[in-house]
Parts: structure tokens; C-alpha cells; sequence
């Protein structure tokens, strides 16, 4: 992986400027025009999401057991920054309900995965999505019990991507076949999912306001930092390669997901304060992803 600065730098550009460009695409489109995206975000988290998670653990070239240590240190940063960041919020004077969530749950589907596999290539594509799973299962998971104690485990098993998840796991342990007939379109629709990810993100971001921009600034320097404290120790606790270790460690630099915002206002939960933290963050992350990939790479 070693590089010199010029191709270093040509690399981080080379990951980052098409999902800046895909991203400001949505914003530019939806300040032009009024877009509503609930009905294409509903079907991606229904649909291309599944379908894309589906995709790669049935193939032949996902192997669980090869991912399991980083699927642990996946788990470690999202629990561990919630552990780290709950008694700042004393501190901060935001409650913990609007704060910890966004600082656990990153940013590691529509600016993950793509982040990965641009700066690694389409092989660390299994692993970008086993750390999407395991931070999009302990949102659905700690995540909605955090917001809500009374949410009903039952519930789970009707969320597309979990079942999605469920399949694709038992697909790769059987080592079952897979037609071309079934597979093509399955993967067809999963490709679909993170450029409208990313569209998505933009045009979300027209509606978001600055007028909460405190819990914002904070959340923007907590939300790596604390990431990355998680990841860096769990990398030698773990024993990861290389490779695997670059993954974590750009996992924890992640900014929050755009779907905390739609979770607090799901349960009407500061959702204009959680917007800042989310919009604040991802804009911050436009210095702290090059800075971490100049690091891993």
C-alpha cells in the first residue's frame, strides 16, 4: 500500500470527489427544484439495500468467518463510542436520547461502503458491508431501544435488511448456488443503493437549518474522535492485518448516519438539533476522511 505523496494524494481524490460530487448533485438539483425522496428512500431501505446485502454475502468470494474478527471491532467502536460520549452529554447540555445515537450509528452505508470500496477496490467491498451490517443491526437493535425501552424484538424480523442478512448468512454458510437468472437482478438492484444513498443525502441536506449549530460543532469533532478511539486499540486487540485495520480505522473516522435524523423524528426526538449534528458532521467529514485515508492508505 505504499504510495508516493502525489499518488497518495491522487488516490484520496479519486475517493472522495465522486461521492462530494453525487452528493452535492442531490443538493444542487433539490435547491432547484422541490424533491421529495421519502417514497426513493423507503424503496432503498426496502428494496436496493436488501438486495445489495444479499448480493454480497451469497456470493461465492464473501467469507464469514474471515471477517468475523473485524465484525467484533465493528461492534466495539459503535458500543464503545456510545460508552464514551453518554457522560458528555451532561457536559454538552444535550439530552442523551438526541446526542448518543448519532455519535454510535456512522455514516457506513451511503458513505462507507462506497468510501471503501473506492480507496481498497471491489474485493473490500464483503467488508465494508459486514461493518454496515453490524452498525445497521445495532441501530435497528440498541439503537431503537435507546429511543424507546417499550420497542418489541418481534419487530426485528419484519425490517427488510435484517432478513436480508439472515438469508445471505445462511446462503454463505451452505455454500448454496445461486442461478444467473436470480443473481443478476438481485445484484442489478443492489447496485442501485448507494448512488441514491449518496443523491439522497444531498437533497436531505436542503432541509436542514443551522439555527442548532452547537450540538453540530460538537458532534462533528465527538463523533470521529471518539470512533477512532474505539478503532485504533481495537485493531491491536483484535490482531487485524493490514488491511483489515485500515478498514476499522476509516469505520470509526465515519461521520453519523443520515438515518439518525430519521429515527428522531420517528419518535419526535430533537430531530431539528439531530439534523445539525448530522448535517454539521458529514460536512466536517469532507476534511477528517482525507486526513484518515492519508493515514491508512
Amino acid at each position: 500500500m505504499d504510495a508516493t505523496p502525489l499518488q497518495l494524494i491522487e488516490r484520496i481524490c479519486q475517493t472522495v470527489i465522486p461521492l462530494v460530487a453525487i452528493v452535492g448533485l442531490g443538493y444542487v438539483y433539490a435547491r432547484r427544484s422541490h424533491t421529495d425522496m421519502s417514497v426513493a428512500n423507503r424503496i432503498n431501505m426496502d428494496l436496493f439495500c436488501p438486495a445489495l446485502i444479499f448480493s454480497v454475502m451469497s456470493a461465492k468470494s464473501f467469507d464469514l468467518i474471515a471477517h468475523l474478527d473485524l465484525a467484533i471491532g465493528a461492534l466495539l467502536v459503535v458500543l464503545g463510542s456510545g460508552l464514551l460520549v453518554w457522560p458528555l452529554c451532561r457536559v454538552i447540555g444535550v439530552a442523551p436520547k438526541t446526542f448518543v445515537p448519532p455519535m454510535m450509528f456512522n455514516n457506513s452505508g451511503n458513505l462507507g461502503i462506497p468510501l471503501v470500496v473506492l480507496a481498497f477496490g471491489e474485493y473490500a467491498l464483503p467488508a465494508a458491508v459486514v461493518m454496515f451490517l453490524v452498525e445497521n443491526l445495532l441501530h435497528f437493535t440498541v439503537g431503537a431501544y435507546i429511543m424507546d425501552h417499550r420497542t418489541h424484538p418481534m419487530a426485528l424480523l419484519r425490517n427488510p435488511m435484517i432478513l436480508a442478512t439472515g438469508l445471505g448468512l445462511v446462503w454463505s454458510l451452505l455454500e448454496l448456488p445461486l442461478p444467473m437468472i436470480v443473481a443478476t437482478p438481485i445484484d442489478m438492484l443492489g447496485k442501485i443503493a448507494i448512488p441514491l444513498m449518496l443523491f439522497s443525502l444531498g437533497v436531505r441536506m436542503t432541509s436542514i437549518d443551522f439555527s442548532n449549530w452547537k450540538p453540530g460543532l460538537w458532534g462533528s469533532i465527538i463523533a470521529p474522535l471518539s470512533g477512532l478511539l474505539i478503532a485504533v486499540p481495537a485493531t491491536w486487540l483484535l490482531g487485524l492485518d493490514k488491511e483489515q485495520s485500515a478498514y476499522l480505522i476509516l469505520f470509526g473516522a465515519l461521520p453519523p448516519a443520515v438515518l439518525n435524523y430519521m429515527v428522531s423524528e420517528r419518535y419526535n426526538q430533537e430531530p431539528q438539533q439531530v439534523a445539525s449534528i448530522v448535517l454539521i458532521s458529514n460536512m466536517a467529514s469532507l476534511a477528517i476522511i482525507p486526513l484518515t485515508l492519508a493515514f491508512v492508505l
